[in-house]
């Protein structure tokens, strides 16, 4: 008895350490909820991808944050008459928001029927608003950015970092 029962510890004991492996690749998906509050600074460079639409009209809102409630929400990134996120472009903006430790989640927000196809976008924390070392973050999106959902990444290792 004590012999199957140690048989099946060892087999339970190499499922587990040979088991599915989880991937620290991560696709982009849907926010439920965020907070916003504070004040500090930081550049927010989004890159368009040269596969997007020739240009967008579109909405396009952002949210990032830290693994400890910290967020930043900007309603609208552009102007409707400023031409941003053409095609193959870099666009950069200075957002005001709360302090961040590492910033380790960002969503985009797109409304409208225009279409977008971000590359990537980087967050750099200036370092006199920064709780601590300034590393800017960079988050590849590479995909259309579907109509009215907040999509995007959350890298905060199981930490809660939006109210539900």
């Amino acid at each position: 008895m004590i012999r199957r029962l140690s048989f099946v510890l060892w087999l339970s004991l190499l499922s587990v350490a040979f088991g599915n492996p989880r991937s620290v690749v991560s696709q982009p998906h849907a926010l439920k909820s965020f907070k916003n509050e504070g004040t500090c600074t930081y550049t927010v460079s989004v890159r368009t991808s040269c596969l997007s639409t020739s240009n967008t009209r579109d909405q396009i809102s952002l949210v990032f944050g830290d693994g400890y409630g910290n967020q930043v929400y900007v309603p609208r990134l552009d102007s409707p008459s400023s031409r941003a996120f053409e095609r193959c472009s870099t666009d950069t903006f200075q957002i005001n928001g709360p302090c961040a430790y590492q910033i380790c989640y960002l969503y985009l927000f797109r409304n409208g029927h225009d279409g977008w196809r971000p590359k990537h976008v980087t967050v750099q924390a200036h370092a006199s608003s920064y709780y601590g070392q300034a590393q800017p973050v960079t988050f590849y999106y590479g995909t259309f950015i579907p109509r009215a959902v907040w999509y995007g990444f959350n890298y905060c290792a199981g930490r809660r970092v939006a109210p539900s």
